[in-house]
């Protein structure tokens, strides 16, 4: 007998002063059975960086045709694809053909660092692409905001961002190792 993703419901608050966006989102987020709680909570803080009406969990780890989250137009054209962890090189590429903007956060300590060097050559040429690494001691302490049921307050200003359930407050830098170039208009 398969194992069921286990269900979480989050109530997020996200006050993000870089868009001036303010809004509350009630989640449902399906943990596949191979998750960890830090793999989820890194889909959550995704989510919070992106935030929009239109924005979605996705299928992510149960398919490479999906990413962890997007967001479509009304047309059903994916304006952002939004990926978690150390996807392969080929369904970056397959991704960046296929959505206009394709973000991918990376976690971990040796393991990002490595997976970083051994795709970076061919990811470089892609322009369409931000990866982002989060430190491993950040998404440990993220890891330690999961609960069934959460309320989330999500403060992003300066590309910082501070996540807390009252409880506990986790201050996230992201690194940009990747972002597409500026063009002039």
């Amino acid at each position: 007998m398969a194992l069921k993703a286990t269900i979480f419901k989050a109530e997020l608050h996200v006050a993000d002063m870089d868009r001036n966006y303010f809004q509350t989102h009630s989640l449902t987020i399906a943990r596949h059975p191979s998750e960890t709680d830090e793999r989820m909570m890194m889909r959550v803080l995704a989510f919070a960086l992106h935030a929009d009406d239109a924005l979605v969990f996705a299928k992510g780890l149960s398919s490479d045709e999906e990413p962890d989250l997007w967001l479509k137009d009304l047309t059903g054209a994916i304006d952002k694809w939004i990926d978690v962890g150390q996807p392969d090189e080929k369904i970056i590429r397959r991704a960046c053909g296929r959505a206009d903007q394709v973000f991918i956060y990376t976690y971990g300590l040796r393991s990002a660092d490595l997976w970083w060097e051994a795709n970076r050559s061919t990811l470089d040429r892609i322009t369409n692409l931000t990866v982002a690494n989060v430190s491993q001691a950040t998404s440990a302490l993220l890891a330690k905001l999961a609960d069934r049921t959460m309320e989330l307050q999500c403060s992003i200003q300066d590309q910082q961002v501070w996540l807390t359930n009252g409880d506990l407050t986790v201050h996230v830098e992201p690194i940009f190792l990747k972002q597409p170039a500026l063009t002039e208009s």
